[in-house]
Parts: structure tokens; C-alpha cells; sequence
């Protein structure tokens, strides 16, 4: 009796240790059990955690790389992520930290969090959360919950939002063009180039002069979580219409467009093309990738299921920022061009590869002093998504031009800040966001008013921008 008493005890101390271990073993397979820790979710939404940088924090892995007990597996060389195998190292490292069903009970969740929040006294790598609420340890819950990526497959809500980098700075200001206010700021990326964003509003993509990355940045909390590295020095950018691709000037001789998996974060190949890359576009129907270089005085059209150039167009000026108009059946009708020195555009057939003509923009008031500093004299220029209007910015004139479409008939001109590089456009099409570079904001202009509504004070020496649809 005794022998059993003795036995049916040492059953029951096991029985949690054992039950853990079952949830915690099954978890990859994709076990039904509610507390089971999925394997994909930690893959896709916890490990980015990991390499991401929170302004004054060190990253995670910088830490636990070595000489910690949650030992994570080494970053290869040059890669923003880990593989398969090691990050399944990785989920059984913080699956042994994790209470399932109980994320106040795990460590993994109350090591890093604040005391003040319902953390632990002290931690080494020091507080990362202030809250509950920070997204990074609310998906930290979910997975302790037994998230899947099934499970929280549910769309963001989504909103426009004005993406403006700062090209001396090491930031990028967020704005709401409902109210024209700076909403959100991502921090570290030094200066920044161009911008793009997932189609489903999950990251914004930066390019960072300064490290020759391309930055990945979760657009919830916009936080770097990835630096990717770059054949060469970077300048703009631009995304595939799935968002699975990123494809990344690269402005260093012979010239080239690295191409950018944003489901692993690598450089899945570079795209050679005649002359260091200024700019990159995805044509609107999604069917092309046009790279645009001032020293080769071209753009070549890369097909963008092959990722191989099928035509190039030379000038006899270096070629500057493009825009698009389109067909009634969305294919790609005009290209429009701006050159090096010249305060205007060309007109380029995109079906026949024929320059049409070129116009130069007005010529600047008496008594108006040009800006001859900084970049070239016309610089930034976008069509509106209903093919209306074409928007040009002239850095000479420190002014933006509306020209109708397709006629190409000058509606207006409107001042803006000094030195206007770049222009973007809200989804319907009435309102510009113009970056001044030299006085350091945005220029808010009325397309059909013809008029500027406000100036949005942002970082040193604004260039790139975007128009995003972001949580």
C-alpha cells in the first residue's frame, strides 16, 4: 500500500513538467491543444523581436548571442533573420520560458518588462516595455495564448499616411493627412534615402545611406527590426505590388537594382543595369521595374517576373525622378522624365521606347531668387491615380507646377518652401506633399485649389517621400 501511495505521488509531482513538455514539444507540428506554442507565429512575429532596435535599449540578440542562459543561435553573415534550423533552436530556447496559456506567469514576459507593469525586479539587458499594451509584448501574449498565424490573420485597419525621410538626419517622420500632423517617428535609420511599404501595412522599408541597408521597419510600432545589407551605397526604393519584393537603387558603378525578399529579409540577387541607379519605380500595373540612372543617362525596364531588363532608353542628360500614366486598361501609356540641369521633363512614349518631347517649366518671376544649391533644378513629380493631373516641383523655382492629363496644359503654380526635392500625393488625389529640402518641411498644397494650406515642420533636409496606407 505504501509502495503505491509512494508512486501514485511521485505520478502527480510529474505530471505539470510533463504536460508542459507535451505542449511544448507538440507546438511545431501544429497540435490542436489551445496553449500549444506555434512554431510559425514565433517565426514570423516573435523572433523580429529579437534583431529589433528600441531607441536607448541595446537588441535582444545583442545580448543573448553569447553569454547568457536564453542562448539564441548566431546571425549568419549578412543575414537579417535566422533559417529554419536555427530559428527552431531559438523557439525551443524561449518555448522553455513560456508558461502556455499563462503570459503573466512566463518569464520570457515579465523579464523585460517594467516592475511598475508587473515585471520582475531586475533584468540584465534592462527594461524594453513600459506596458502591457506595447505591441512587441501584447504578440509575445498571443503566442503564449497559443497563437497561430490562422488565428490572427485578421486585416489592420489601415489609414493613409505620409512617409517622409530625412536625408541628413537618422529619422522619419510619420504624417496624418487627415489633420497635417507628424503622428508617428521611426528612429536610427541614418540618413535615409527612399521609402516603401507592405501593401497590407505590416512594415515600411527604408534605405540607409549610412550602413548601405535597406532598414525593415514594423510599421505598429515603427521600430527597426532588420537591417538588410546592400551590394553598394543605396538611394530609393521601391516595392512590388504583393509586397514581396523590394527593389533598391544601388548608386555605385557598373549599376544595379539589389532585389530584396521581404518574406526571409535577404538579397535574394542583384539586377545588373548601364550606370550606377538613382531611382527605382514599380510601372502601375505592376508589370515592370524601371531603374533610372544620372550617370549612365538612362532608365532600363526590368520585367518584373523575371527580373531580367528587357529595354533600355538613353538621354543626353542624367535621368531624375519619373512618373506614370496609364492606359484606360492600367498598362503603362507615358514616362514621364526629369533630366539633370534641365527646370522641366520629357515626354516618353513607353509603348514605342520613343522620346516625345520635353517641357520646360515657367520661367521664374522677375525679382525671385532662384535656389541654385543642393540638387537639381527640377526634382519630384507624380501623376494622380485617376491619370488627371501631373504634379512637378521645381527646386529652381521653389515652386510646384499642375499639369493637365493627357493634354499636358499648365493649370497652375503654387510657392512652396525652399528648395522642393520630392513630391507625393493622397489616395484621391486633391492634395501634395511636397519635401523642402532646404527649410527643413513639408509644403501641404492644394491641387485644385492651387493653393498651400500648411507647411508640417519635419527633420534635416527632407527628400524621399511616400504616400502608405499604415495602422
Amino acid at each position: 500500500m505504501l509502495h503505491r501511495l509512494v508512486l501514485a505521488t511521485l505520478l502527480l509531482a510529474a505530471a505539470p513538467l510533463c504536460a508542459q513538455q507535451a505542449v511544448q514539444s507538440s507546438a511545431p507540428s501544429g497540435a490542436p491543444s489551445a496553449t500549444a506554442l506555434d512554431f510559425e507565429f514565433f517565426k514570423a512575429k516573435v523572433q523580429p523581436i529579437l534583431t529589433t532596435k528600441r531607441d536607448g535599449n541595446a537588441r535582444c540578440i545583442s545580448c543573448h548571442g553569447s553569454g547568457t542562459p536564453m542562448r539564441l543561435q548566431p546571425l549568419l553573415d549578412g543575414a537579417a533573420t535566422w533559417n529554419d534550423t536555427d530559428a527552431r533552436k531559438n523557439f525551443e530556447q524561449m518555448s522553455a520560458r513560456i508558461v502556455p496559456g499563462k503570459p503573466d506567469d512566463s518569464r520570457l514576459l515579465r523579464h523585460p518588462l517594467a516592475e511598475e507593469a508587473g515585471g520582475d525586479p531586475h533584468h540584465d539587458g534592462g527594461k524594453h516595455w513600459t506596458s502591457k499594451n506595447d505591441p512587441e509584448w501584447q504578440t509575445l501574449a498571443a503566442w503564449a495564448n497559443g497563437a497561430t498565424l490562422q488565428s490572427t490573420a485578421k486585416p489592420l485597419t489601415l489609414h493613409p499616411r505620409i512617409v517622409q525621410t530625412n536625408s541628413a538626419g537618422d529619422d522619419v517622420h510619420i504624417i496624418d493627412p487627415a489633420s497635417n500632423k507628424v503622428v508617428g517617428r521611426i528612429v536610427g535609420v541614418e540618413v535615409g534615402h527612399g521609402a516603401a511599404a507592405a501593401p497590407d501595412g505590416s512594415r515600411i522599408y527604408v534605405s540607409n545611406e549610412a550602413n548601405s541597408t535597406l532598414d525593415a521597419v514594423d510599421a505598429r510600432t515603427l521600430r527597426v527590426i532588420a537591417n538588410i545589407p546592400l551590394t553598394g551605397h543605396p538611394n530609393n526604393i521601391s516595392i512590388s505590388k504583393d509586397g514581396k519584393r523590394v527593389y533598391v537603387a544601388i548608386r555605385e558603378e557598373k549599376g544595379a537594382v539589389d532585389v530584396i525578399d521581404t518574406q526571409t529579409l535577404t538579397r535574394a540577387k542583384s539586377v545588373p543595369v548601364p550606370g550606377a541607379t538613382h531611382n527605382t519605380y514599380v510601372t502601375p500595373d505592376g508589370r515592370y521595374v524601371i531603374a533610372g540612372s544620372v550617370a549612365g543617362k538612362n532608365f532600363t525596364v526590368i520585367d518584373q517576373k523575371t527580373e531580367e531588363p528587357v529595354w533600355t532608353l538613353n538621354f543626353d542628360l542624367g535621368v531624375r525622378p519619373m512618373a506614370f500614366e496609364q492606359n484606360k486598361d492600367g498598362s503603362t501609356k507615358t514616362a514621364f522624365v526629369q533630366l539633370t540641369d534641365f527646370n522641366g521633363f520629357a515626354v516618353v512614349d513607353f509603348a514605342t521606347h520613343k522620346e516625345l518631347k520635353r517641357i520646360e517649366l515657367p520661367k521664374i518671376a522677375a525679382g525671385k531668387k532662384p535656389v541654385l544649391e543642393g540638387g537639381n533644378t527640377s526634382h519630384g513629380m507624380a501623376v494622380t491615380a485617376d491619370n488627371s493631373r501631373l504634379v512637378v516641383d521645381s527646386r529652381l523655382n521653389s515652386a510646384v507646377y499642375v499639369y493637365s492629363l493627357p493634354d499636358l496644359k499648365l493649370l497652375g503654380e503654387v510657392g512652396v518652401g525652399i528648395a522642393p526635392d520630392w513630391v507625393t500625393l493622397t489616395p484621391d488625389g486633391k492634395t501634395a506633399y511636397v519635401a523642402n529640402a532646404g527649410s527643413n518641411n513639408v509644403s501641404v498644397v492644394d491641387i485644385f485649389g492651387m493653393k498651400e494650406v500648411t507647411r508640417i515642420t519635419v527633420g534635416q533636409v527632407p527628400k524621399r517621400n511616400i504616400t502608405a496606407m499604415l495602422p
